[in-house]
């Protein structure tokens, strides 16, 4: 069998031999280079299964040859940089690295990436295959969709899936983030191990940190047996933080210690445990305006905040509704052995809304329709306020009028789902897509006219 071959680039001598001594013990022939002219002179006759670069090399950046190999998948990536360019880092994982270690290298985690790099390449090969067949026929992983802003969704995910950088997905309410977290799990190296998943704002303040981390027998009243926590159920495998937002302040201090040393404390334990989990966090709302209402510690934010996705509306990406609407149809098919079908007018009225629930609102539509019809999925099957175009409350809104001013028609769109939102300024917000405080500056401006 042929011994795969790595292609070192450092300029630092010292630092050269050390990393090709310890590619060398993990079974690699090393070619060595000292800066990017040296290095394509190497690429010009192989292609290595592994490249590590220095980020800062005499006559360029390392990042600038991983550029130069985009869609070339023979060779895995790995950048090495220092702590304070951390966001460059960020960048090569986008532009497909595999990871990147910081200085001075920590030896064991190199020979875990390098132990890694052949389960990697499976990895991508088989993300080649959901990306070439499943595309086809709208799916990539759990998700569906045949639009530009899901392909490029489905790129950002295909890319960070196969390493182990944490994920922080932002969409509203109803996007699909648990989905595309399981897709991300699924399409890792983690993926025999545990998918599990909390929503931080649905536990009790009191009961997160057990929840979390665990606890010992008579740490508190009730505490009847030692529990084990979701990050302990997860070791292994990756633990998905929903609404992390919503997580109280004091328990953040304690996630952000967990996330920087790989251990976890039980409540009421004294002996830390080692966790390798791979975390996925998501919320709903802006996270730097988070951050300015002092909801999110900002040192947090950014360690979660490695691989930022922004998952699309369902109203940026109306194409898909039809594809959703049968997908959803063809589940319930499936669990009654009911054969039913929509109706063109009942297509066209689902494309023509707006959707301010997102997926979830169409997929509760459609379990509605699938139930009140006898055979046809038609209008009066679905709920009035899709049928009307508009989301329910807002028929009394002022119309939109021909030649009306961008102001005008942005202040009667506020102001129309603020009453379809009975006032919660938080929640029309969402909708909107707009920050709590740019809406609340526009309703100042409309305030003091």
């Amino acid at each position: 069998m042929q011994m795969p071959e790595a292609l070192v680039i450092e300029d630092d001598g010292h630092t050269l031999n050390a990393l090709s001594t310890l590619v060398e013990l993990e079974g690699f022939r090393v070619r060595t280079a000292r800066n990017l002219a040296d290095a394509r002179a190497v690429l010009e006759h192989c292609r290595p299964q592994v490249i590590l670069s220095d980020l800062m090399l005499p006559d360029g950046r390392g990042i600038e040859l991983l550029e130069e190999l985009q869609g070339d998948d023979t060779a895995e990536f790995i950048l090495i940089t220092g702590n304070a360019t951390v966001a460059t880092a960020v960048e090569a994982l986008r532009l497909g690295a595999h990871d990147y270690l910081t200085k001075p290298v920590n030896e064991s985690r190199l020979t875990a990436l390098l132990a890694n790099v052949n389960r990697t390449r499976d990895l991508k090969e088989e993300i080649s295959v959901l990306r070439h067949e499943l595309r086809s026929m709208g799916r990539f992983g759990k998700m569906v969709g045949t639009s530009k802003p899901m392909q490029e969704l489905y790129n950002l995910l295909a890319k960070v899936s196969p390493t182990d950088a944490t994920v922080f997905l932002v969409g509203e309410s109803g996007t699909g983030k648990e989905l595309a977290a399981d897709t991300v799990h699924q399409l890792s190296k983690r993926r025999k191990a545990s998918f599990v998943a909390v929503n931080c704002g649905a536990v009790s303040p009191t009961l997160i940190e057990s929840e979390l981390f665990g606890h010992e027998r008579g740490a508190f009243t009730g505490a009847d047996k030692q529990r084990r926590g979701l990050f302990e159920h997860a070791n292994g495998g990756t633990l998905f933080l929903d609404e992390v937002t919503e997580m109280p302040l004091d328990l953040q201090v304690k996630l952000l210690r967990v996330l920087e040393t790989g251990k976890v404390m039980r409540v009421g334990g004294n002996q830390p445990l080692e966790v390798d989990v791979r975390i996925i966090a998501a919320t709903n709302r802006d996270p730097f305006d988070a951050v300015e209402r002092g909801q999110l510690r900002e040192d947090l934010l950014y360690r979660l905040r490695v691989f930022p996705v922004d998952l699309p509306p369902l109203r940026a990406r109306l194409e898909d509704v039809e594809l959703l609407a049968n997908h959803f149809l063809a589940a319930q098919v499936g669990e009654t052995g009911t054969e039913k079908h929509f109706s063109a007018e009942a297509i066209d009225a689902l494309r023509r809304y707006s959707w301010p629930g997102n997926v979830r609102e169409l997929r509760n539509a459609v379990l509605r329709a699938f139930i009140v019809a006898e055979e046809t999925l038609d209008l009066e099957t679905l709920p009035p306020e899709i049928v009307g175009g508009a989301p329910r409350g807002r028929r009394n809104a002022m119309q939109l009028r021909p030649g009306m001013s961008i102001a005008e028609a942005e202040r009667i769109l506020i102001e129309a789902t603020l009453e379809a939102h009975a006032g919660d300024k938080r929640s029309a917000a969402e909708v909107l897509g707009v920050s709590l405080k740019t809406l609340y500056n526009r309703l100042a401006d409309y305030a003091a006219d």
